[in-house]
């Protein structure tokens, strides 16, 4: 039986930014990724947005782990060589009506201490986005993008370079508690660890049954992409949103310039049981054009493709207000630390999620 410090499940951003923190504190750590690959689910399924952390209250985890992750996460592009841009972001008010709703978003932007926000006119938005819509806008200066694959192959090496084991192929079928730790089965070894890391994404609430943790359950969201064809992609130079919906449970869809030049159109929203399911029942295309229409009006059918799918590992039903991240001790098992439910900005927040598993791994092992 091998024996470590701590075992992290999961190979997504969350899991490995954690590994990297975790070996850079001294700590033996090895990560357990059951797909051939890391980061092959949401990690990489996403519009890779650098978010400011507008969005939510200000005693969220959710807006306190993005606006220290964003800092970090520009650091960390600039250091690796990661492809990233800070490009700047417009959320649109299509009409008068929607101005207030700019100030409100102004206004808690404030409050979570975002830099770089400011209420911008017609004219603004004409010279930044000359094809795109809106009476008015709230410009968040330090918003960008980043190319999530090139950031989890980053992050990889960071984990291998710190003397991360890092275990792709590998699934958790089972564990067991004993004196010195939790003994975690997979189809091939057992390894005892001191304390594990449960950063398993879609799969955490299984994960956290086998490892005699705390009960939740992920509710799998789907969100699905068009894209602007080749021809008219050069009508979006940054990123333009719509007020984010009233319930919370999204941004809007919107128009992401990425990395590669390309631009996306969404995500959507769309909640399923399946966690795998990328593809059964996709929208059509037509679905896509008049949220694209309200932001870019001269858009046509003809104009748009369809695009890829990613699922967000909600913690919370359809029906539910959106939950906050659960980074926490486990209530059930002491030496379980869970990362869960990191939806959108997760991205973001990755390299301050693994400071703070890092610092509940402390506490776990002192």
């Amino acid at each position: 039986m091998e024996s470590i410090d701590v075992v992290v499940i999961g190979g997504g951003v969350t899991g490995l930014a954690s590994a990297a923190e975790l070996a850079r504190a001294g700590l033996d750590v090895c990560v357990l990724e059951h797909h051939p690959k890391c980061g092959m689910d949401t990690s990489t399924h996403n519009s890779g947005v650098i978010h400011a952390g507008i969005y939510h209250p200000a005693d969220t985890l959710k807006t306190r782990l993005c606006v220290e992750g964003a800092r970090l996460l520009y650091a960390f592009c600039e250091q690796h060589g990661v492809p990233h841009t800070r490009c700047g972001k417009l959320i649109v008010a299509l009409h008068d009506g929607e101005v207030a709703g700019l100030a409100a978003l102004k206004q808690r932007g404030d409050e979570n201490q975002v830099e770089g926000l400011s209420l911008v006119d017609r004219a603004f938005i004409r010279r930044v986005e000359p094809h795109a819509a809106g009476v008015a806008a709230l410009y968040s200066q330090n918003t960008g993008i980043v190319e999530p694959e090139e950031l989890v192959q980053a992050l990889v090496r960071t984990c291998e370079q710190a003397g991360v084991y890092l275990l792709p192929g590998t699934r958790l079928i089972g564990a067991d508690i004993d004196p010195d730790g939790i003994v975690l089965h997979t189809e091939r070894e057992h390894i005892r660890a001191r304390a594990v890391v449960n950063a398993a994404g879609l799969y955490a609430d299984e994960v956290s049954a086998l490892a005699g943790g705390q009960s939740f359950r992920i509710h799998p969201c789907r969100g699905e992409y068009a894209e602007i064809a080749p021809a008219k992609s050069q009508w979006v130079n940054a990123l333009v949103y719509p007020l984010p919906h009233t319930s919370g449970h999204g941004l809007g869809v919107h128009l992401t310039r990425t990395t590669r030049g390309s631009v996306l159109i969404g995500p959507t929203i769309h909640h399923q049981l399946r966690k795998d399911d990328y593809e059964n029942g996709r929208l059509d295309l037509e679905e896509f054009l008049e949220p694209t229409r309200q932001l870019l009006p001269e858009i046509q059918l003809g104009d748009l493709r369809l695009g890829g799918s990613g699922i967000r590992p909600n913690l919370n039903a359809p029906d539910e207000p959106l939950a906050d991240y659960l980074i926490a001790r486990d209530t059930a098992n002491p030496r379980v630390v869970q990362a869960v439910g990191i939806s959108s900005p997760g991205l973001t927040a990755c390299l301050a999620v693994g400071k703070l598993v890092t610092k509940l791994v402390s506490e776990v092992l002192a």
